[in-house]
């Protein structure tokens, strides 16, 4: 189980996650690992001219429609015709799409001769054009600033979804990034962040999605012009160096690389080479653009909130605290101009630096907003700051120009708000830095240094150095100490250990590791020392591409932000109106005495109390909480699932999965262990056992499925050779979930079960319907042999059920969650298996279309359905469910098509996925009553509903307070989310 759970990232997470369209691009994962994928002509020993010339060709990929497929077997037979041409680096087929995937070098083979081979194999073949140009289709991210609330998302995808060349794009508020898949022909990634800028916000370009690494240097010394020149000159003419760019005022130098060719240590002492020893070359001392432009972000508001207190105090103390020291309010009313006082003077001169210069992202952010016709959070803020500042200031200085006008001035109201909202800001990027943690915490697992060894001629280790562990590159070997951390994914060439992969994989128990062995970058070394050869490194390593695809996973919209996407188009704009309308209703009412003028406060008159109400609504009124309220919990949950072994594809996933209400689970490997053996074989024919195993294993060495492979791996017992080779098996068929025939030394051999031996006419004798029956009371699978015709044997699989799984189906259960088996096993073990795991809804001797029709006839009923697989034969029903869940054991096909990943291939992680997903989405529903409550119940006050019967009015600065605490509050509330324990049934089981 471990060993198939590793495959899970350094097989599935090198193709950057999955989907669940089964119209997307197939996947290129071999099926028969031992057919050649290099050409021949680069695979000769002691070619190495034509080795380099063919690594240095670029790889063509083409997409074929087959016609004439029918079965598993049809695929297999297209993709083994394919993949023995010369010039195949990889081949892939899908039987239900119809559609075969070459991946090949142009000089080695062309498209028309893998067509004619498709076609000699009986089967029709036509090139898609359109699809051999997937690879120009690349996705890249953007880290953008200056966005406030869903209706600053939504500006800035509309503007990228309206570029020639831009398939998709998303935009997340909580991560402050945008996603875009883009055709690189049509537009560059230069020009998607010129589109942002355009659109009024700043953008810094994460990655562009291409197939290559980049990397930057710091330089200690000078960096004159014809230093620079020489560097880049030199660089330049590297192979694999592709871009670099040389920054002489932060004396840092940028290169984008292919990792296949070259690395980062190569190129330090390459500069350091070319620039004679003149200066010296490391890595930039900097951390992770996102986090640095976080802590940026936070130490700006920062400053901000400190210098605007600096000033707002003295505003708030002259207007609300120093009026009721006689002393202090003698002096503050001491005229200077006319009737302007010292007081109100002071407050003018104290407001202004916080309404103009502290203030003034709010002018640009609503500036730009307008601009671009999609007024947010910042025009509220400046209409509302505004209208008081300035009616403050015609006050003033009418005072100033009159000798019986009192001035009344709400200097304190623009200058508390805008210190309020900054400290609110301040609070919630705060807030939004932890929903991260789970990411920040899987990118630490990285070693900081790392031994490499060097080889003398004999091919002893010459010498130990230690570098930084961002220095390693392709092919070198590292050494790994007992308790130090393994710096790079590879594989083992010498020493043996135990080695802890809990914090990648989920898996508690240490993983025996021996030569041949694969490690993953960031797990422990338990004991013994270990020499590894570096095989993915930097972005390509597995724990790079898990924080990739939880990444992707938290730009993922969940549905239910469309119902905040929906809101925020119209609510701006509503709440202006409502302001206006509040201000002139109260305003009229004064002017046209409809209330008491005992209403009115002493200090202001009828216009004052009404511009009063009028401003509260305004800033009271909070979008960015509806914005905050969905992505910041997807965040928080998809972090979460990770760092419980839960990989979870988005927030349409956790969405679904929260509403499952019936599991279909397959049997072999997801209820059961997944790794059958045979116990028992009984011959009804007189031949010797030997002989019979020679003629079964023939049949099934070609099969994936896993009783072909056990009964494979109990025929290699009779022969003491590691590598037996089997009889040629001719006209080879595979009937996915039924069984396989084929010819063999002139005799037909048949290894299925007893409804593919009634298909092919093959009686079944009364002995063998007997011995049948009591193996599947046994709730072992009988695997009927005939040849020739005749039944001469059968073979007793047996594959142990998970010890946990009643546990988990009964705790399903009481979850009111429906639990069915679908498996393509016969009816006799299928139902032992059900009574043992409690599951009395059963489908046996299925094949991969029954279990999808299964799925849709479900959710036809009105079930929200989840499957449960971990075959190839069941990645049909994977895509069909409305959440897919793939044991991580599994095959590589089956992870790509699910949603959700089960790392540790554990069921009771299909229990916290479900749980989860429930938490998460009650936490969403809770910011979303809060959010619509808050605004629903706050401008109603803020209007002075309440003012008539009980003399309370809010004041702006209060409601501006209040708008800032509704958004750290949401956020604050997806954070308990990082609380999260798993069902108590799962706690207790692990200890």
């Amino acid at each position: 189980m471990a060993a198939a759970t590793r495959s899970l990232f350094l097989a599935c997470l090198r193709g950057g996650g999955g989907s669940s369209d089964a119209s997307g691009p197939l996947v290129l994962r071999p099926r028969y690992p031992s057919m050649p994928w290099r050409p021949k002509a680069a695979a000769v020993a002691g070619d190495l001219e034509a080795a380099a010339w063919a690594a240095e060709e670029e790889e063509k990929v083409a997409v074929f429609e087959v016609s004439g497929m029918t079965c598993a077997a049809c695929a297999g037979s297209v993709e083994k015709a394919v993949k023995r041409l010369h010039g195949i680096h990889d081949a892939a087929v899908d039987v239900l799409g119809c559609r075969a995937q070459v991946a090949f070098y142009p000089a080695f083979v062309s498209e028309e001769k893998i067509r004619e081979t498709i076609e000699d194999a009986g089967f029709g073949a036509k090139l898609i054009d359109e699809e051999v140009k997937e690879k120009n289709i690349l996705v890249c991210r953007l880290h953008i600033k200056g966005m406030t609330c869903t209706s600053c998302t939504s500006t800035v995808e509309s503007a990228l979804q309206v570029v020639p060349g831009v398939q998709r794009a998303s935009v997340a508020l909580a991560t402050e990034e945008a996603e875009i898949r883009y055709d690189r022909r049509v537009v560059t990634a230069t020009q998607l962040v010129h589109t942002v800028e355009e659109s009024g916000f700043e953008a810094i370009l994460v990655t562009t999605g291409e197939d290559r690494s980049r990397i930057d240097l710091k330089v200690d010394g000078i960096l004159d012009e014809r230093t620079v020149m020489v560097v880049k000159n030199s660089v330049e003419a590297l192979p694999g160096v592709e871009d670099i760019k040389v920054d002489t005022e932060l004396q840092k130098i940028t290169i984008s690389y292919k990792p296949d060719q070259t690395g980062p240590r190569d190129l330090i002492e390459f500069i350091e080479s070319a620039a004679s020893g003149h200066i010296a070359v490391s890595i930039y001392p900097e951390a992770d653009g996102r986090e640095q432009h976080r802590n940026g972000e936070i130490n700006r508001y920062r400053k901000s909130f400190l210098w605007s207190l600096m000033f707002t105090v003295p505003v708030f103390l002259t207007s609300m605290v120093f009026m009721y020291i006689p002393v202090l309010k003698d002096g503050l009313d001491k005229k200077v101009i006319n009737m302007m006082g010292i007081g109100e003077l002071l407050r003018w001169i104290l407001s202004t630096p916080v309404q103009f210069v502290i203030g003034r992202k709010f002018y640009t952010g609503a500036y730009k907003a307008i601009c671009h016709g999609s007024p947010n959070m910042d025009v509220l803020i400046a209409l509302g700051t505004n209208t008081a500042y300035f009616y403050s200031v015609y006050s003033v200085l009418r005072a100033a120009t009159s000798e019986t006008y009192m001035a009344t001035d709400f200097f304190e109201t623009s200058s508390m708000l805008i210190s309020f909202i900054i400290l609110g800001k301040y609070l919630e990027i705060l807030a939004k830095g932890k929903t991260s943690e789970a990411i920040a915490k899987l990118m630490d697992l990285a070693p900081e240094t790392a031994t490499v060894l060097t080889y003398d001629h004999e091919g002893n280790v010459a010498s130990e150095k230690e570098i930084d562990g961002r220095l390693i590159q392709k092919n070198d070997v590292i050494k790994v100490i007992p308790g130090g951390k393994v710096a790079s994914d590879g594989f083992v060439i010498w020493g043996q250990s135990h080695v802890n992969e809990s914090m990648i994989t989920g898996e508690s128990r240490p993983v025996a590791k021996k030569k041949g062995d694969t490690v993953i970058g960031g797990t422990v070394n338990e004991n013994g020392v270990l020499h590894v050869r570096a095989t993915f490194v930097g972005s390509e390593s597995a724990l790079a591409q898990i924080v990739r695809l939880v990444e992707s996973a938290q730009m993922a919209k969940a549905p239910v932000q469309k119902f905040a996407d929906q809101i925020s188009k119209v609510f701006v704009p509503l709440v202006i109106f409502l302001s206006l309308l509040t201000w002139l209703s109260w305003f009229l009412a004064g002017r046209f005495h409809s209330y008491p003028s005992s209403w009115i406060p002493s200090s202001m008159d009828s216009f004052q109390l009404a511009l009063q109400f009028g401003i509260s609504v305004m800033v009271i009124a909070c979008p960015c909480a509806l914005g905050l309220a969905t992505p910041t919990a997807v965040m928080v949950a998809t972090g979460v699932g990770a760092s419980q072994g839960v990989l979870i594809k988005g927030g349409q996933a956790l969405e679904s999965a929260q509403k499952v209400d019936c599991i279909v689970f397959d049997k072999t490997g997801t209820l059961t262990i997944g790794k059958p053996i045979v116990v028992n074989t009984r011959l009804l024919k007189n031949m010797v056992l030997r002989e019979f195993y020679d003629y079964v294993a023939a049949a099934e060495v070609n099969s994936e499925h896993p009783l072909g492979k056990a009964i494979v791996e109990h025929a290699k017992k009779f022969y003491p050779e590691e590598n037996h080779i089997w009889p040629e098996a001719r006209d080879f068929l595979s009937v996915t979930g039924h069984g396989v025939k084929a010819n063999i030394s002139d005799r037909s051999v048949i290894v299925g079960n007893k409804s593919f031996m009634l298909s092919l006419g093959i009686d079944i004798p009364v002995e063998a319907s007997e011995i049948l029956i009591e193996e599947e009371d046994n709730a072992q699978t009988g695997i009927i042999v005939a040849m020739d015709q005749e039944v001469v044997g059968i073979i007793a699989v047996s594959d142990p059920i998970k010890p946990n799984a009643h546990e988990v189906v009964s705790y399903l259960k009481s979850m009111k969650v429906e639990c069915i088996m679908v498996t393509g096993d016969n009816w006799g073990t299928a139902k032992a298996i059900g009574r043992e795991v409690g599951i009395e809804n059963i489908m046996a001797e299925a094949k991969p279309e029954h279990k999808a029709e299964k799925v849709k006839e479900l959710q036809l009923s009105g079930k929200t359905v989840a499957m449960v697989g971990d075959g190839i034969n069941d990645s049909p029903a994977l895509v069909a469910a409305d959440v897919g869940m793939a044991i991580g054991a599994g095959t590589d096909v089956a992870i790509e098509a699910a949603d959700i990943v089960l790392m540790k291939s554990n069921l009771e992680d299909v229990i916290t996925a479900i749980d989860l997903s429930r938490k998460t989405f009650f936490r969403i529903r809770m910011n979303y009553v809060w959010a619509l409550g808050y605004n629903i119940m706050g401008i109603p006050i803020a209007a002075g509903v309440l003012f008539p019967s009980t003399r309370f009015r809010l004041p702006p600065w209060v409601a501006g307070a209040a708008m800032a605490a509704s958004s750290v509050s949401v956020v604050c509330w997806s954070l308990l989310l990082r609380y999260y324990k798993r069902p108590l049934v799962i706690q207790e089981r692990q200890t």
